[in-house]
Order: C-alpha cells, then structure tokens, then sequence
C-alpha cells in the first residue's frame, strides 16, 4: 500500500511540474509547484503513514541512521522520470521527508540563462570556479549543465564528490565517476585527499562545508585541476569573504595569495517565482581578473562589487542589477525582487523612484551590501 502510495504522490510532483514534496504528520501531502506551496487533497497523514512511506523507499543503511542520528539523507531514481534527493527527519516525534525532484534532463547553457563566458571557463585546465547561492536556488541544476557540458564536448575524467549524488552522468567523451558521501567514501575531506591519486581533469566538490574541504579544494586546484564547488553564500564579495574567514587569522594572508592565483570566477545566483508561471534565475557573475585578483591578494575585497561594475565588458554583472532587469521586463514582482535583493532598502528605493517616473540608474558605493 505505502509504495503504491509514494508512487502515486511522486507521479503528481512529476505531472504537475513540482519541484518538492513534504510529508509531515497532521497535514496532507504538500507539494512545492513554482517556489508556492501547495497541499494535496488526499487525507491527512498519521504517524504511522510517514513511517510506512519512508520504509517503502529508504536503504536500510538510512533506516538505520534514522534510528541512531533522528535523520538522514539519499537518493533513489523514479522510472526515466528523474532522481528524488530524499531528507529524512524527526518532528516531534515522528519521521517527516521531503523529496526534491532531479529532473533527468540536463538542462543547456541557454535554457538556464547562464554568463556567455561561461563555457570557455568550463575549457580551462585548472581553477577555481564556485557557484554560490542559498538552498534551492538552482546550483545543482547549474554544476550538472556545466559537468555535461565538458562530457559531451572534452574528453576529462571528470571525479565528483557529492552528499548525496545528485544528477547521474553518462560517459560520453568524459569518463565520469561520482563518489557518493557515506557510501563511497566517508567524508568530503577524504574523497579530496584521495582524489588527487586517481588522475583527475576535472572535480566537482558538492560542498565546501568546512576548512579541510575549502583547503583541499583550493589546493586541487593550484596543482594543475579545474575544480568546481559550492557554497550557500549570496553574492561573489560575501564568498570570497567566507572562504578567507574560514581560516585562523594567521593564515589569512597567504589564503588571500592563493586565492587570488586559483578563483577563476564566481556565479551566485538566485531562483525567482517567474510571472505567470515557472521560475527564472538571478545571477551575480565575477569573472577574476587581475584587477579583481588584486583586490583579493591586497584585502580590498569590498571594492569588489564596483570591479563587478565596470566588468561588463567580460559579462560581469551584479545580483541586484539582474533582479532590475528581470522586474523591468515584468518577469517578477516587486516584492521578489526586493526579498532576493543583497541591498533590499536600496532596491525598494529605486522600485518606488521608478513608478514615480523618475530614471533609474545603479551606482554602487564601495560599501558592504546590507546583508554582510
């Protein structure tokens, strides 16, 4: 009864273009359609319906983590419809999951919108390149576009490290191995240490969570690797900030030194409820060039968002401008272009200046965002 049952509301997900499904005890089924949630109109679920449903599709090794940790995470494939990512977790008491949807189909450079100067960083043979942004704002999505890209058209070894693996890739002119935390390997920070060994073009690091990681991946890349990662920052000057923060202050300035040589660019981006429907994404693009590398290396990382600025030219652009743009051409409201914004008082600002019919322009100080 319960696999049927799962079946049935994953089916719904899949049908109605969803993107999550929540089940929690005392509410029915909720599904998350275009960044809105929306209940099901089947019954409430009881404790035991949670339980059921959990059992109809977690490995035991993760029924097991559930008993000892109150919560764990994986991952399992739908027919040819696409890969659930699945968390586990207790809520007073009892199991409750939500199953986010990994389409099966890659999708292209065009169709997500990404910087044009993306592809030709995507050819590099080594780097840093970080894509950044808070949960559920695409960089999934994103990485997977930019690994498949390197498939089908370089021949790498592509190795990734992720937590839990995500989008499945094929071998087309790449070899690609993924290693799955906690079933392949331990941690992030041992799959890095051993990655090295195993004669590797190209890495993906699902997340840089903490030092030994950021260290691991700043040093692939040094030695001659493309590395791409993520992290749940808003904004390229709040990122190269975390990653510098991450370490003991006296090791700062010579992180600031290798930063500087290994960080190719950063994509933070931000996913919007689309109007009438569907979703669009908001990017921030730092491309690093010696001006910008500079910046890092000499501690001036707050001129960064004017270096950002005056980088149109390489296709440089900031969040917010993009969040002016998209609600210009009446693509997003208001409210979401101020609720993503990294200065919201300032983009309130130019929205109200905006319907009282007075011309717009972004100048940015060299100042931290609100948010920093």
């Amino acid at each position: 009864m319960a696999s049927l049952h799962i079946d049935r509301l994953l089916e719904t997900v899949i049908k109605r273009g969803g993107s999550d499904l929540h089940l929690t005890v005392g509410t029915p089924p909720v599904i998350r359609l275009h960044g809105r949630l929306r209940p099901l109109e089947t019954k409430v679920l009881a404790p035991e319906d949670t339980t059921a449903l959990m059992k109809s599709i977690a490995p035991e090794r993760c029924q097991q983590e559930i008993q000892e940790e109150g919560g764990t995470d994986f991952g399992f494939a739908f027919g040819d419809a696409g890969r659930f990512r699945v968390s586990v977790f207790r809520q007073k008491g009892n199991l409750a999951l939500v199953l986010r949807l990994i389409p099966s189909r890659l999708l292209t450079f065009d169709e997500i919108g990404l910087p044009a100067a993306v592809p030709a960083l995507c050819r590099r043979p080594r780097g840093l390149f970080l894509v950044t942004g808070p949960t559920g704002s695409g960089k999934t999505t994103t990485l997977a576009s930019m690994l498949n890209f390197i498939n089908e058209t370089l021949d790498r070894h592509i190795v990734t490290v992720e937590d839990p693996i995500e989008y499945y890739h094929k071998h087309k002119r790449s070899l690609v191995n993924q290693r799955e935390v906690g079933v392949d390997v331990p941690s992030f920070a041992e799959a890095l240490r051993r990655v090295l060994r195993m004669d590797p073009d190209v890495i993906l690091v699902g997340e840089l969570r903490d030092l030994e990681t950021i260290e691991a991946a700043i040093t692939s890349a040094e030695t001659g690797h493309l590395v791409f990662g993520t992290l749940h920052t808003t904004g390229c000057q709040g990122t190269v900030n975390r990653i510098i923060d991450a370490f003991p202050q006296n090791q700062q300035d010579q992180i600031r030194v290798q930063l500087s040589v290994t960080l190719i660019a950063v994509l933070s981006q931000a996913l919007c409820p689309r109007l009438p429907s569907g979703m669009v994404a908001a990017y921030e693009f730092m491309l690093v060039t010696s001006a910008i590398a500079n910046l890092i290396r000499e501690n001036k990382v707050y001129r960064i968002d004017s270096s950002i600025q005056t980088g149109k030219k390489y296709g440089m652009r900031l969040l917010d401008e993009h969040l002016w743009e998209l609600f210009s051409k009446g693509l997003i409201t208001d409210e979401e272009a101020v609720d993503k914004s990294r200065r919201p008082g300032e983009m309130q600002d130019k929205i109200d200046a905006h319907r009282r019919g007075l011309d717009v322009s972004f100048e940015v100080k060299d100042k931290p965002p609100d948010d920093e």
